[in-house]
């Protein structure tokens, strides 16, 4: 598919995104994998003309066309507000206030285009007493809770890579807000501001968790519960080689069925009672010695295509490779890149990557002139340093 043929159900949605990094360029790049038209509009300092033409190495940033502006100044501004003017919407990842005092807020972009959504992506939310200070994904898992439930049990807490901050959410949440708004403004709603706020996102995560708790079934000590590593059935074991299997048999005919094919227990070891938890950490010195007897390629073809729940636990390099991912085209390859393909499908408005990660201002004269900007209006502002 060509870069010019739109694809997937976001076809004809106009996105100006702010650039920033992390959670906001993910959901600008789920909304342009999913057909959105989007525009990421990048620091004049940041353009360097002679990389143009030369896919840009950060995958986030894929599916944009970019324009290079400066906007600290007037003309600056004056650009943002012209592509707001036609855009559906617009996604800014700054600390509270900042958009406006740069005259591109919710107030000025409403004016310019009362339909647009305008996405606000943030740790802390736009109100609240750690709003206007700085902070990262661990930051925001810690007072949630769940940073406080990742790791094992009498050690300290795991930070998980910044997934389910960041990109669970943050960004994801983010987008959805976005296309929830969208569905609004398209039914006759007004446009209306988005403020997407990590620590919201992750506690909405959270909530089978706060659920098991008030239901009995979740103990607030990390590392001894069902699904946080404290069930040996429910856990990553060494093999042979030194890598790694992950066992899922959570409900009792998957065990059996893991028992069965694995040949559970080696002697003298025993098949004590899975349900009661005081057998669990007999259990899992059992499983250990058992998983060491073979190598993590060994188990997968025992046990993989079967309904034991047993995967090997692959690096980045080999994810791309194992037969499935392969089969359903989890991955692709785009200008001599692999990278994860968009997700989730559609039957009937398919997606497709139809643009490679931009280089900084790489468009900016297509943009300006799609925006009616004239030639010489364009000259003006690249000589003022507005746009690069």
């Amino acid at each position: 598919m060509t870069e010019d043929v739109p694809a997937g159900p976001l076809a004809g949605v106009q996105v100006i995104e702010l650039a920033g990094i992390g959670p906001g360029p993910f959901a600008a790049m789920m909304l342009a994998d999913l057909g959105a038209d989007v525009v990421r509009v990048d620091r004049a300092t940041d353009v360097d003309p002679d990389a143009f033409g030369t896919p840009h190495p950060d995958l986030l940033n894929r599916g944009r066309r970019s324009i290079g502006v400066d906007l600290k100044s007037p003309g600056g501004r004056e650009v943002v507000l012209a592509l707001v003017a036609d855009a559906d919407a617009l996604i800014e990842g700054f600390r509270p206030g900042v958009t406006e005092r740069l005259g591109v807020g919710p107030a000025d972009c409403l004016a310019a285009n009362p339909r647009l959504v305008y996405g606000r992506m943030t740790g802390w939310g736009q109100d609240g007493p750690a709003a206007p200070y700085a902070g990262h994904d661990i930051d925001y898992l810690a007072l949630t809770g769940a940073l406080h439930g990742i790791g094992r049990a009498g050690e300290r807490p795991v930070p998980p890579m910044n997934l389910l901050g960041d990109f669970g959410g943050g960004g994801m949440m983010l987008a959805l807000g976005l296309v929830s708004a969208l569905y609004a403004v398209r039914g006759g709603a007004r446009g209306q501001v988005v403020d997407a706020a990590i620590v919201d996102g992750v506690a909405v995560l959270s909530t089978q968790i706060h659920a098991l708790r008030r239901l009995g079934m979740w103990q607030d000590a990390r590392g001894v519960n069902l699904l946080d590593g404290g069930a040996p059935f429910y856990d990553t074991y060494e093999c042979a080689d030194g890598r790694y299997l992950a066992v899922g048999a959570l409900e009792p005919r998957f065990y059996d069925e893991l028992v069965r094919r694995s040949g559970f227990p080696l002697a003298p070891d025993e098949a004590l009672d899975r349900t009661d938890p005081a057998n669990w950490p007999a259990l899992r010195q059992s499983w250990a010695r058992l998983f060491r007897t073979r190598t993590r390629d060994e188990w997968t073809a025992l046990l993989g295509s079967s309904d034991a729940c047993v995967a090997p636990v692959l690096d980045w390099r080999e994810a791309p490779e194992h037969p499935h991912l392969a089969a359903r085209g989890t991955f692709v390859e785009r200008d001599g890149v692999t990278q994860p393909a968009p997700a989730p499908r559609f039957s009937g408005t398919p997606t497709a990557l139809r643009r490679p990660p931009p280089q900084p201002g790489e468009h900016t004269d297509e943009l300006l002139a799609g925006a009616g900007f004239a030639p010489e209006r364009v000259a003006a502002l690249r000589a003022a340093g507005a746009v690069a």
